[in-house]
């Protein structure tokens, strides 16, 4: 069974930095490209970063230059690093599989990491 476990997420101030990570299991992670959606109150999710299984990336325009996708094929587990973190960044986080497109290759979902930009 796919699963997806989250974490890394907290409080910090604007401007501040966060490292999520989520690790996935029962699926051979290596051949899937990787999706970090965000959802935010009353909002469907929305893609943030995405990388293919051969390491190339894509961002939302409202976070390029500032968060970087990595994965680990070693680990099965994918990273957001986060820096110059904004109040509109706040929301849960989840990762999942992605199709080329960015779009959720299926429906399966981890618990969501909460990330939280206040003064």
């Amino acid at each position: 069974q796919v699963q997806f476990v989250e974490s890394g997420g907290g409080l910090v101030q604007p401007g501040e930095s966060l490292r999520l990570s989520c690790a996935a299991s029962g699926m051979m992670f290596r051949i899937y490209a990787m999706g970090w959606y965000r959802q935010t109150p009353g909002n469907q999710r929305e893609l943030v970063a995405q990388i293919t299984s051969s390491g190339t990336t894509n961002y939302a325009e409202s976070v390029k230059g500032r968060f970087t996708i990595a994965r680990d094929n070693a680990k099965n587990t994918v990273y957001l690093q986060m820096n110059s973190l904004k109040p509109e960044d706040a929301g849960v986080y989840y990762c999942t599989k992605v199709r080329l497109d960015g779009a959720p290759l299926d429906d399966y979902w981890g618990q969501g990491t909460q990330v939280t930009v206040s003064s």
